[in-house]
């Protein structure tokens, strides 16, 4: 088996914290800039994830809460400023240069959002759950 089941699950439930993360930015963009809402969904995004991977992906660490916790806050401060910058070069940079003219924001995003999944994955079992 090439990826492991922890793996899997650890994909499902980000897809679902990338869901509510992606959902909550088109909902924030009515209030807020596209730049700003992108950080405002992340954060919803972290708090889904969080207690999805807590509950169904990884087994319990021998972490505290509140140190697991930081270390979720830190892993996923550097995930959404990969999110951030890819989302924002995609938007107003790459895509625009490709001629390409509708959903540049939702594109964007979504790319912004599938790229920190292994930087995050591997963050987050070796150090926010370890074992």
């Amino acid at each position: 088996m090439i990826f492991s089941k922890e793996f899997l699950l650890f994909l499902f439930a980000g897809s679902i914290a990338a869901l509510g993360n992606f959902l909550s930015r088109i909902y924030f963009n009515n209030f807020f800039s596209y730049s700003t809402s992108i950080f405002f969904s992340y954060c919803v995004g972290i708090v889904i994830a969080y207690f999805l991977m807590k509950i169904f992906v990884f087994k319990p660490s021998n972490n505290s809460i509140f140190k697991s916790s930081l270390y979720f806050i830190f892993i996923n401060l550097l995930a959404v400023l990969q999110t951030w910058a890819v989302s924002l070069y995609l938007a107003n940079s790459l895509l625009p240069s490709l001629n390409i003219q509708q959903n540049i924001k939702e594109i964007a995003h979504a790319v912004g959002i599938i790229i920190p999944f292994m930087t995050s994955y591997y963050g987050h079992k070796l150090l926010t759950f370890k074992k």
